[in-house]
């Protein structure tokens, strides 16, 4: 169609609700794009805040670290055992028990648990019996 045979005023009214409807257009799109910002705004704002509480717990924890009435004395790991009854403590051990020394003698001479000489007093008084 040839828009120059268009009566004058049909070619006004069409450039008008053109304009119309580009202004709508622009204008929801501005709408769109405030709409936007804000939801990016409230997610930075609630960034903000997780990493300003972050901040403030890993502050929080510094300061405890740094508090020397904090510490409390760490015991070592219980890896190894403390070396208790070798062969050379046990016979030593089952010589003060024939040379009649008691049990608790026996374990602070050699600086071992009385559990554990009491043990071994019975365990060889087991083998005597069954010989």
């Amino acid at each position: 169609m040839n828009l120059l045979l268009l009566p004058h005023s049909i070619l006004c009214g069409l450039v008008l609700c053109d304009t119309a409807a580009s202004l709508v257009a622009v204008y929801r799109a501005q709408c769109l794009l405030r709409e936007m910002d804000g939801r990016a705004g409230d997610r930075q704002s609630q960034r903000d805040g997780e990493l300003q509480a972050r901040r403030d717990t890993l502050e929080a924890l510094a300061a405890q670290l740094h508090d020397p009435r904090n510490h409390t004395p760490v015991a070592p790991p219980p890896g190894l055992p403390k070396p208790g009854l070798n062969l050379s403590k046990r016979s030593h051990a089952l010589r003060m028990h024939r040379r009649g020394e008691g049990a608790e003698q026996i374990a602070s001479a050699l600086e071992l648990p009385r559990q554990e000489v009491d043990l071994l007093l019975k365990v060889h008084r087991s083998v005597l019996s069954s010989v």
